[in-house]
């Protein structure tokens, strides 16, 4: 086994310790779509200890069986033993920050303590609306539920994105977890960074003698990110009015895989040297003047069109949303990182809903060769060297490169060598936040987003949300369907350089 986990992937080996993973926000969307079914694959794995347990708590009203059952239909195809585990499960109805219901909370817990043999561990994890999050972390201050209850216990808290809305606000949100919790007790969780493909980037990129002498100035023309979803705003309406593209997506999952991506070497593969190179990369990031950011941002909204076989309509005419609304469903933002390493190399961003393909991928296009000794007949349908990082739905790894067609003539065209993990490895990649739950509870926050990260992806994005405060900012429309506003080609076209189809 490997030192660290990172090299490992999601290691069978690996096991949570005993402890309870306290969820609130218990009867909501996040925990029943994406924590239950997690918890149900490391349970089928072994990876979970039968010193375990899970206690809900939310303000609608449900006892402990409600809640057993509703765990159990958030996983209809779940494997043998799930039920037995489910039936340790409790819940705790009450308002998040009453004495009332921590009170209650803190006799559940010991109770499963003594029932269970969870040792008085406890994983804190906030799955309400974000608003929530500093009252319940000073919440569980007051209640002296951040202190292990135990000698030798832990207490850890992960929080979900969005984290802040803006550099004050996140400062303020921070400031409202320390107040209970040491820096070492929280995670902050990007579920990007527990995708496969974004940590084998590192496994990529220092495993293999050949990618990193490329991965510079020298030889990679520029870096596109591609964050796409087919699908609209759909039922999340009032949310997304408050955060648009550039909170929801930019912030967070961007920055963090263009650190991943654009990072030093670090000196180990260990929680300290991954996130101190993320944050040194993070800062080398040119923030634009508000002035400047019309020069380099486009912020655009779908209209009506077609997307998946169907007729749709536009951002402005969906349900709960404002018909003057200038909230952004789509972004493209050009940076450029002020470092030896990328100096000069364009990283060009876009992120939407309703493109024609959920898709999410780091595309590297490498320089072209300084002279073709081909006729411009037998080399026209040859491009540039490119190294794709797919992300997302088919996580892998494809490599671009020219190759001759077979026949008399010396035609060379592209081909593609493509690399899959379902097909290299015969087995489905874990899912996120499978991987991330398991680092918490075993308490290695490698993958989780340390706060002086934060503050930096808010001082990047920052002075663009200050520009969009200006009515007069444009707010560029789109075909549902598309690949985007025209403004966004241009953003490329006038670096002489396009888009590229995923």
């Amino acid at each position: 086994m490997h030192d660290n986990p990172l090299l490992e992937g999601l290691d069978r080996d690996r096991r949570a310790p005993p402890c309870v993973l306290v969820v609130y926000g218990a009867s909501g969307d996040l925990t029943s779509r994406k924590i239950m079914p997690a918890i149900e694959r490391l349970h089928r794995q072994r990876q979970l200890p039968g010193a375990f347990a899970v206690v809900g708590t939310a303000r609608t009203e449900m006892d402990d069986d409600d809640f057993q059952k509703a765990c159990l239909r958030s996983v209809p195809d779940a494997a043998a033993g799930w039920d037995e585990l489910v039936k340790g499960f409790r819940y705790v109805a009450g308002d998040y920050t009453a004495t009332e219901t921590f009170d209650r909370l803190k006799e559940v817990l010991a109770e499963v303590d003594e029932q269970r043999g969870t040792s008085g561990n406890r994983v804190h994890y906030l799955a309400t609306v974000p608003s929530l999050f500093d009252d319940i972390a000073r919440a569980l201050g007051r209640e002296g539920m951040h202190e292990p209850r135990f000698d030798g216990s832990f207490v850890r808290i992960v929080c979900e994105k969005p984290y802040g809305r803006d550099l004050a606000s996140a400062r303020e949100l921070d400031d409202a977890m320390h107040s209970a919790f040491a820096e070492d007790q929280i995670y902050r969780i990007d579920h990007y960074l527990g995708k496969e493909t974004v940590q084998n980037t590192l496994a990529l990129r220092f495993a293999n003698s050949f990618f990193e002498p490329l991965w510079s100035r020298q030889h990679i023309d520029h870096v596109q990110v591609t964050v796409a979803e087919s699908v609209g705003v759909g039922t999340r309406a009032g949310f997304y009015e408050t955060a648009g593209a550039l909170r929801d997506i930019v912030q967070n999952h961007v920055l963090q895989v263009l650190a991943v991506c654009a990072m030093e070497p670090p000196a180990t593969l260990d929680a300290t040297g991954v996130r101190d190179e993320k944050v040194k990369a993070l800062r080398a990031i040119r923030p634009w003047d508000p002035v400047d950011v019309v020069d380099h941002v486009v912020r655009a909204q779908y209209d009506s069109g077609w997307a998946e076989g169907e007729q749709v309509k536009g951002y402005r005419s969906e349900q709960g949303v404002d018909p003057s609304s200038t909230t952004e469903t789509y972004v493209a933002l050009k940076l450029e990182i002020d470092n030896w390493r990328w100096a000069g190399v364009p990283f060009y961003v876009r992120t939407g809903k309703r493109l024609p393909k959920r898709v999410t991928e780091v595309a590297f296009t490498l320089k072209a060769v300084p002279h073709l000794p081909f006729t411009t007949r037998d080399s026209r349908g040859l491009s540039p060297n490119a190294l794709v990082l797919r992300i997302q739905p088919d996580e892998g790894i494809t490599l671009r490169f020219g190759a001759k067609v077979p026949g008399g003539s010396f035609e060379v065209r592209d081909v593609l060598m493509d690399f899959s993990y379902g097909a290299s490895f015969l087995q489905d990649t874990p899912d996120a936040y499978e991987r991330l739950l398991l680092d918490a509870m075993v308490g290695d926050p490698t993958l989780f987003i340390r706060t002086d990260e934060v503050e930096q992806a808010w001082q990047i994005c920052d002075p663009i949300l200050e520009a969009w405060n200006d009515p007069s900012y444009p707010v560029a429309t789109y075909e549902a369907g598309s690949w985007g506003p025209k403004e966004a080609d241009l953003l490329l076209q006038r670096d002489g350089r396009r888009w590229r189809t995923p």
